[in-house]
């Protein structure tokens, strides 16, 4: 098995490490930094004694490399700086993950593609049309991250295992995501009947905050320990086959009363990539955020 990861920033290397040290695959980072990559690629070697695994990860700016990958993860692009509009956001990473997505076509015509880049489900929906991939191939991550934040943030306030919540967020990887609130469970139990409703709203704007509250705090950079992980929990569901129901950001057509465009939604994913969006049934209010989520995300496609 052979994964590529465009991008050895922060996220991408993480991920990098995540999957060669968790024995999945083989690795090859491309960045046009081509030192960097190949620097951070020597240092997970070097680790790779300690840790225990044989798998190999390769740094370069040579997208020949990622030939045969069966999984490419896009990674590289600009974080949004003070200043910047979210225009000018758009149009410097749509160049690259316009670029990237190229390469992908030339290079890896049968691999399942995983968009991470901001912001992410434009850069999904530019990714799908600049491959032509099928549908099931090319799909964003956001809501396995998402969701796992409105988790930790949920746990703590319920001071509750972790893995004892189950929810899903879907709409937007931004300040209109959707949390299923009907869907979430604590211990089997409706996450109404357990909190106030003011409690609830509070927890889900301050999941919204996430990521800014990270970038905040680091002063430099922004999250990538979660993104990384998220990414992995995506693999993990392809080269397992699993079939285990994540969020994903992925083209809709007709899904949820939804067409032409990509946001999250619940999917099915297995080694063909998504195998079938996941009709939840979901509350009125629920249906009226994800439609307006969407019209959020169109607004954005429109800076395409």
């Amino acid at each position: 098995m052979k994964i590529a990861v465009i991008g050895a920033g922060a996220v991408g290397s993480t991920l990098a490490m995540r999957v060669i040290e968790e024995d999945l695959a083989d690795v090859v980072m491309v960045d046009i930094a081509r030192d960097m990559a190949i620097g951070k690629a020597i240092d997970l070697l070097d680790a790779s004694p300690v840790v225990g695994h044989e798998r190999s990860v390769t740094g370069t700016d040579d997208y020949a490399l990622i030939a045969g990958a069966d999984i490419v993860v896009i990674t590289a692009g600009f974080a949004r700086k003070p200043g910047m509009t979210r225009e000018e956001l758009i149009a410097k990473n749509a160049s690259i993950v316009k670029g990237a997505s190229e390469k992908i076509k030339q290079y890896c015509p049968r691999s399942i593609v995983i968009v991470v880049t901001n912001p992410l489900d434009t850069m999904t929906y530019l990714a799908y049309k600049s491959t032509g991939f099928p549908k099931e191939k090319v799909f964003g991550m956001a809501g396995v991250l998402d969701g796992a934040r409105f988790i930790a943030l949920l746990a703590d306030q319920l001071k509750v295992k972790r893995s004892s919540i189950e929810t899903y967020m879907l709409g937007s990887h931004g300040d209109t995501m959707v949390p299923l609130v009907s869907q979430t469970r604590v211990q089997g139990k409706k996450l109404e009947g357990l909190l106030p409703k003011e409690t609830i709203e509070k927890i889900i704007k301050r999941t919204r905050d996430r990521g800014a509250e990270v970038v905040s705090l680091l002063g430099s950079g922004s999250a990538y320990y979660s993104p990384s992980a998220a990414v992995v929990e995506m693999i993990k569901a392809i080269m397992k086959d699993t079939k285990k129901t994540l969020v994903a950001s992925v083209y809709a057509q007709g899904e949820y009363g939804l067409r032409d465009l990509c946001i999250g939604l619940p999917c099915s994913i297995g080694k063909s990539g998504i195998i079938k969006v996941v009709e939840m049934a979901i509350s009125d209010d629920e249906m009226r955020a994800l439609h307006a989520s969407a019209q959020a995300i169109k607004a954005t496609l429109s800076a395409l």
